[in-house]
């Protein structure tokens, strides 16, 4: 059986690779969050069998590893992940030398401190119930019930639970549905954090491929009727971090498939409201299938601190999820809720500023990699990011030498559940342009170091959560 770390890495990767290069992309893995603090590597023997190498290449790339404080080994026992220790220089993403591109979200809207004056006396007269929000306050559930109505599914607030944000969500209807062992269908590439709730709640990732261009709908349908896994995640809106968008007859025919398999379907709509110019709307993936599941957020059309998001089912699994919610948390925050009431009235102002964004953070994507010259910018009506074809297997490389010039650049293996996608490299357009300018700057840079064969320093830093 192919251990995780040979998974995450790719033999094909791996394959002629000296023992630095060999620890640099382990140290690339252990970086961006694809393999965990404490997690057991294979022994020498094992992973030089698994890799056709000799056993000396493994015990010195484990060596050098080892010496900058990123694996803890026991003589004659086992090798575990481990992080530099604290007296190590780190790159603080914080700091204003820093650029972090693991994080693909805006700024606070205008509005926010507006629609927060405005949500306190709402906040005020809430001062004599208990202050815990199981399913959340009636008038958002309405609010975002309105919402789903105006964009072709009747929808009512009793069909509405208010979470802590998206991934909130998402993490709900895992417990609630959940069978460990069960199949997951979920697209490659994906929102990372959301791999990662499935892998944590026992499922057994099966990919289906995504580009900028969209979905392979034959593909995602025949993996549906064959292996009927238990859940499906998709992202059809703005899908994150490619942009596609899936065409209303490709939803109803994988929400179809899904009704007939028995596969709950989650839709995660947290990049839905985040059009530039796509020209047209689809209607939501709940149209075409009662049986849909579906997440969204207020955090990417408003603000990150904001969190505040929703889950839209049928009322039979509403109850179950309201059954099993006190087990981890007791409800969303008031005040986001009050402020998210506000909100939702000023979706239109909230839309136009979020276009006007985005359309300044793709035009200095795009001319940044004009820059490069290498490289070409993709379609991309909306969403959070620009899915970059690197023309070559080379992505950690980028990664690693763009940590050398202190900029965070999440690899495509990041997105994806098995070490793939090295061509690729996801690119927020939601930065201000003159930041974006500095950070494609020190992209070009780092291009230059992996094109010219200069190595990166050993790169120090915490795990990046990539947003």
């Amino acid at each position: 059986m192919t251990s995780r770390l040979v998974e995450q890495l790719g033999a094909q990767n791996a394959a002629g690779s000296t023992a630095a290069e060999l620890a640099g992309q382990i140290r690339a893995l252990i970086l961006d969050g694809r393999l965990t603090v404490g997690e057991r590597l294979p022994s020498e023997r094992a992973l030089a069998l698994e890799l056709r190498r000799s056993r000396s290449t493994m015990t010195r790339t484990y060596s050098l590893l080892e010496s900058d404080g990123y694996v803890s080994r026991l003589h004659g026992g086992s090798t575990r992940v481990a992080l530099p220790h604290a007296d190590h220089v780190v790159m603080d993403a914080d700091d204003d030398s820093a650029i972090d591109l693991s994080i693909a979200s805006m700024d606070s809207t205008p509005g926010l401190y507006d629609a927060t004056v405005r949500s306190l006396p709402r906040l005020a007269a809430l001062r004599s119930t208990s202050g815990y929000s199981l399913q959340g306050l009636p008038e958002l559930r309405d609010a975002v019930a309105r919402r789903y109505t105006q964009r072709g599914v009747p929808t009512s607030a009793d069909e509405i639970i208010i979470t802590s944000g998206a991934l909130n969500a998402v993490n709900l209807v895992l417990a609630t549905i959940g069978r460990r062992g069960e199949r997951a269908v979920v697209e490659q590439p994906s929102f990372p954090h959301a791999l990662d709730a499935l892998h944590r709640n026992g499922y057994r990732l099966t990919p289906t491929p995504v580009g900028v261009d969209g979905w392979d709908i034959r593909h995602l349908t025949e993996l549906l009727l064959r292996g009927r896994p238990l859940v499906a995640y998709l992202i059809p809106d703005f899908h994150n971090p490619t942009g596609a968008t899936m065409t209303d007859s490709d939803r109803d025919r994988v929400a179809a498939t899904a009704r007939s398999t028995g596969t709950h379907l989650i839709a995660d709509e947290t990049t839905t409201e985040l059009d530039i110019d796509r020209g047209w709307s689809p209607l939501p993936m709940a149209a075409f299938s009662p049986q849909v599941i579906t997440v969204g957020s207020m955090s990417k059309i408003a603000w990150g601190g904001l969190r505040l998001g929703w889950i839209r089912a049928e009322r039979s699994l509403i109850a179950r999820l309201l059954a099993v919610r006190p087990s981890f948390e007791l409800g969303t925050a008031l005040l986001d809720q009050c402020i998210a009431v506000e909100l939702l009235d000023e979706m239109p102002a909230l839309s136009a500023h979020v276009r006007s964004r985005l359309h300044a953070g793709r035009t200095a994507v795009s001319t940044g990699l004009e820059a490069i010259g290498d490289l070409q910018m993709p379609g991309t009506p909306g969403g959070l990011s620009a899915w970059i074809d690197l023309g070559a297997p080379i992505s950690t490389r980028l990664s690693l030498a763009a940590r050398d010039r202190q900029l965070i650049a999440p690899p495509g293996p990041r997105f994806s559940t098995g070490g793939v996608l090295e061509r690729y490299l996801r690119i927020p357009i939601t930065y201000p342009p003159e930041r974006t300018a500095e950070a494609m700057e020190r992209l070009r840079l780092a291009w230059d170091d992996v094109r010219d064969g200069a190595s990166a320093r050993p790169a120090v830093a915490t795990h990046a959560a990539v947003i």
